[in-house]
């Protein structure tokens, strides 16, 4: 536990300093993101140690949930004041946003109704891009748009997990042996169909993202693992881990339950890159489906964890 946070903020330094040697970003530009990339970083691992997250339970519900939303500031203010981009506006509405979340269960009990309009909530904030919008790029190749959209997954997930007190759903980062062979073998299920269904729609035709195969082999894992830590995690925990499950309860029936939360899933895609975007919202139901699948199998969202990065490795090396 003590060396865990050095070797952490080693880990991200490196990989932070490779991504801007790759793209050509100045060191000393890197050097000023580099901090409040290290502190969102640290905070995201907080979340997925189970020793610390236990330790910080302890506290009363809303001491959580005010610590939350201080964390949920300080990479913007961290970065904002290395660039002199601050903005008081910005900081105010990334806080109450942040609040909003990290209270929500404090305020309201923990009932049906206010789990519904929490992740309405929660779609709505991140649909709108209200917290992106927040940040200014100094550079256009240093998105720090992105520690805004972790800093909003991390915080959702936080105040799930330990003041509403989620249960039963298999939070981690890192899969269990049968929970890696359960996600890949619904990858496999899954590809013959997405493939089949793209041709159909006529979604997109392949081609290689990388063309220079020494670039393609670490491309290929560093994308998978940054799909899997972060939006594989994030939305499988609030569209099978939670979604799927109180769909069962509120409906009584589990596979109604998986298709509408997949129909769900693949409804929200429709925002993606252009409103609507009716082939990738289809082809993100179907494949929701299957991601609903190696969570019914394994009751852990870290098997349709794999699931989920696998496909989203492969559509953005070989489609995209």
């Amino acid at each position: 536990m003590i060396l865990a946070f050095p070797l952490l903020w080693v880990a991200g330094a490196l990989a932070g300093l490779l991504y801007a040697q790759a793209r050509g970003i100045p060191w000393h530009t890197a050097a000023l993101a580099l901090p409040a990339l290290l502190l969102e970083v640290s905070f995201y691992y907080s979340l997925g140690s189970e020793r610390l997250r236990s330790r910080l339970e302890r506290l009363p519900p809303w001491t959580l949930a005010l610590a939350l939303t201080a964390a949920a500031a300080a990479p913007y203010v961290a970065v904002s004041l290395a660039f002199g981009s601050f903005r008081w506006q910005a900081l105010a509405i990334l806080a109450a946003l942040a609040a909003g979340a990290s209270f929500w269960y404090v305020i309201f009990p923990h009932t049906a109704l206010a789990d519904i309009f929490y992740l309405m909530a929660m779609a709505v904030v991140w649909l709108t891009k209200v917290i992106p919008h927040q940040y200014a790029d100094p550079n256009p190749k240093i998105p720090l748009a992105a520690l805004g959209q972790l800093m909003w997954f991390r915080t959702g997930l936080f105040s799930m997990v330990s003041v509403r007190k989620a249960r039963n759903i298999g939070f981690g980062f890192w899969p269990a042996a049968s929970e890696w062979k359960i996600g890949a073998l619904y990858f496999a299920a899954l590809l013959p169909v997405a493939a089949g269904a793209g041709w159909l729609i006529g979604f997109a035709r392949p081609h290689l993202r990388y063309t220079g195969w020494d670039r393609l082999p670490l491309a290929t894992v560093a994308t998978f693992f940054g799909v899997l830590w972060v939006l594989a995690l994030g939305e499988e925990f609030f569209f099978r881990g939670l979604l799927q499950q109180w769909l069962v309860d509120w409906l009584g029936n589990e596979w109604a339950a998986l298709l509408l939360a997949s129909a769900v899933f693949g409804s929200l895609h429709l925002w993606f890159s252009a409103f609507p975007n009716w082939r990738f919202a289809a082809l993100a139901a179907i494949a929701g489906v299957f991601y609903g699948l190696a969570f019914r199998q394994a009751r852990s969202i870290r098997a349709s964890m794999v699931t989920h990065a696998l496909t989203v490795t492969t559509w953005r090396i070989f489609f995209s």
